[in-house]
């Protein structure tokens, strides 16, 4: 009678704990899902360093092909990543089956895991492209994923000592700056001897002292220089500003190799101007090695405060940490803003449909269902020369893009004749849905590429004919805009592209002054194309013959019959053959393919000629 308590106390703590043991199981089953996602960031964010960091040596030993091979290479890490983490999750863990309260626990556990990270906020990004790969997009919400930073990025190196430091501080005197440039270069533990390293370190003091003229130096003056090299193309780049009382100059010094493989400090490039074309959206993203990304974003973004965090990430190579911020950045400013999306200003594309909302400064780029007998392609071509840019040296003519699917928006903030013009001519990439929960219409973007805005260089010179020639101004933009063009193009050929359609139109002038090329469904490589001049006419009537007497293969390019479609105004004319007129010769075109077909590599640099200290050096030379 006295245990009678006792054994009902302990029938209701069996009940009681079979009640609870499938709860223990299932926060078991989220743990153990968030750990696995966990790990298959770890090993995606490894092999990024580990390729990252092998640049170095492909520097040293001048193998740029391998360096372009690894550039290219990177860029699909993120998505098999992903595949293989999605993968591992189904087979495991039956993911996509399990219940949405284990996805809401699955996120909790992740957060606390990313606690002590240092890349918590790629971690994030990571979390929310296996989720979304897994999870039925109808039953998806934004619960499940990080639509907004869980973790701070701030002061992770502060209480980590087995963080690589981000940065570096010299603290130099009038006296010694020179040889504190030496021991700062030095720094890098190039395994390559310096041309002659006292006469460049000598060049720099100069471009520093240029810049710090009649200035006192003030007791905080030092240099903070990044502590690993950036690399692209043929080139390693050392970055940091100079620091003096309230002035803070940002700066990188380009790293080359002479004619007989010794390294040579090329120029040195002073100011955010500088550090925005270096860090341009039309070239190719660095190869770094970073142990703290989001420490190596803020040093940048305080040399460049105009640059948006997403455009810095895609620079350093982490393009879907770029996509997810600039997601971000879309969001907020639509909550800040009223104006519509609508119609891209300028020529209509055959291609591509492109709208764009004048307060932002980017365009979206729709791929329409249909084309014109012209244009003998199809969307998977289209997408596929895309992703060619995408993984391409990109030498500063060729803008990068974003690419989303299904992004959706509020009805009303898109003009109606934008929407039939999506409608009419790309259907396929539109729906337009009611939310479930706020009955709110909502369109829907099946699948997009996003750019930066610039000016089409049409508009850009017809603005110049506009104002007048007879105005130096107008003059000057047009003159300037021709040989841009030409440049752009010619930076191409280097980089093994050509353009296909070389109109004015397909080409957009940046906030530099850069010409960009930007319309790439007609791209193809140079050494794909054959470059002929046109056969001599075989008698009087095929002279006045209006149609083609001559065989055209698929890939036969005649550079000579540029002219009549780009050269029509007289002044044009006249700047881009003084300047460009080889362009219309086959033989300039045969001979880089030839030499591309030979493996050269061809230098691109990032800065302007006059910039270069062997162009300063003739400038300065009594003898010049």
């Amino acid at each position: 009678m006295c245990f009678a308590p006792l054994s009902n106390a302990i029938h209701a703590a069996t009940d009681q704990d079979t009640d609870m043991f499938p709860q223990r199981l299932d926060s078991t089953v989220a743990y153990d899902i968030a750990k696995a996602m966990m790990d298959g960031f770890n090993r995606h964010y490894e092999l990024f360093r580990r390729e990252s960091a092998q640049a170095k040596q492909r520097f040293e030993q001048q193998d740029w092909h391998g360096q372009q091979r690894a550039q290219r290479e990177r860029i699909e890490f993120y998505d098999l990543r992903v595949k293989e983490c999605s993968a591992r999750l189904e087979t495991e863990f039956q993911a996509e089956n399990q219940p949405m309260e284990i996805w809401q626990q699955v996120k909790l556990h992740y957060i606390g895991l990313l606690v002590d990270h240092f890349q918590p906020e790629l971690a994030e990004t990571f979390f929310n492209s296996v989720s979304t790969k897994i999870l039925d997009r109808s039953y998806f919400q934004n619960e499940f994923i990080f639509v907004r930073p869980a973790v701070s990025t701030e002061y992770i190196e502060n209480d980590e000592a087995d963080a690589q430091p981000t940065y570096k501080a010299w603290y130099p005197t009038c006296q010694d700056l020179h040889a504190v440039i030496v021991h700062m270069i030095q720094h890098f533990k190039l395994d390559c001897p310096f041309e002659d390293l006292e006469r460049d370190a000598a060049d720099v003091l100069r471009n520093v002292q240029s810049r710090l003229e009649n200035t006192k130096l003030r007791a905080n003056f030092q240099v903070q220089v990044l502590s690993n090299l950036f690399f692209r193309n043929k080139g390693a780049y050392i970055v940091g500003k100079v620091i003096n009382g309230f002035q803070e100059i940002p700066f990188a010094l380009p790293v080359l190799h002479n004619a007989q493989g010794q390294l040579l400090i090329d120029a040195a490039l002073f100011g955010e101007d500088d550090m925005l074309m270096l860090f341009s959206f039309a070239r190719a993203y660095f190869l770094v090695d970073m142990d703290i990304p989001s420490a190596y974003v803020q040093f940048l973004r305080s040399m460049m405060p105009r640059k948006p965090r997403a455009e810095i990430y895609n620079a350093l190579g982490l393009a879907k940490q770029g996509k997810t911020l600039f997601y971000r950045d879309l969001l907020y400013h639509q909550r800040h803003s009223t104006d519509k999306f609508r119609i891209a200003p300028g020529i209509k594309g055959m291609v591509m449909l492109v709208f764009d909302q004048p307060s932002f400064p980017y365009v979206f780029k729709v791929i329409k269902d249909f084309y014109p007998p012209q244009k003998d392609t199809t969307r998977e071509q289209i997408q596929g020369k895309y992703l060619l840019v995408k993984q391409h040296d990109r030498v500063g003519r060729m803008a990068d893009t974003l690419e989303y699917s299904n992004v959706a928006f509020p009805r009303e903030r898109f003009e109606d004749e934008l929407i039939a013009e999506i409608q009419k001519f790309a259907p396929s990439q539109i729906e337009i849905n009611t939310h479930p929960d706020t009955g709110r219409q909502e369109v829907v973007i099946k699948h997009a590429y996003i750019e930066r805005r610039m000016i089409p260089l049409n508009i850009y010179l017809q603005e110049a004919f506009d104002a007048g020639l007879d105005s130096p101004k107008a003059q000057n933009q047009m003159e300037r805009a021709v040989v841009e063009y030409g440049n752009a193009i010619k930076d191409l050929v280097a980089a093994n592209i050509f353009p296909g359609d070389m109109l004015w139109k397909n080409f957009g002038v940046t906030r530099h002054g850069k010409v960009v090329f930007y319309d790439y469904d007609e791209i193809e490589y140079i050494t794909d194309c054959n470059f002929r001049k046109v056969p001599a006419p075989r008698n009087e009537e095929d002279e006045m013959s209006g149609e083609i007497w001559y065989h055209v293969g698929p890939r036969d390019v005649f550079p000579e019959t540029f002219g009549p479609f780009l050269l029509g105004n007289p002044a044009v004319r006249s700047v881009f053959m003084k300047h460009h007129g080889d362009l219309l010769d086959a033989s300039f075109w045969q001979g880089h393919k030839e030499k591309i077909n030979q493996g050269h590599v061809h230098d691109v640099f990032p800065y302007e000629a006059d910039k270069r200290f062997a162009i300063q050096r003739l400038t300065l030379s009594p003898d010049s």
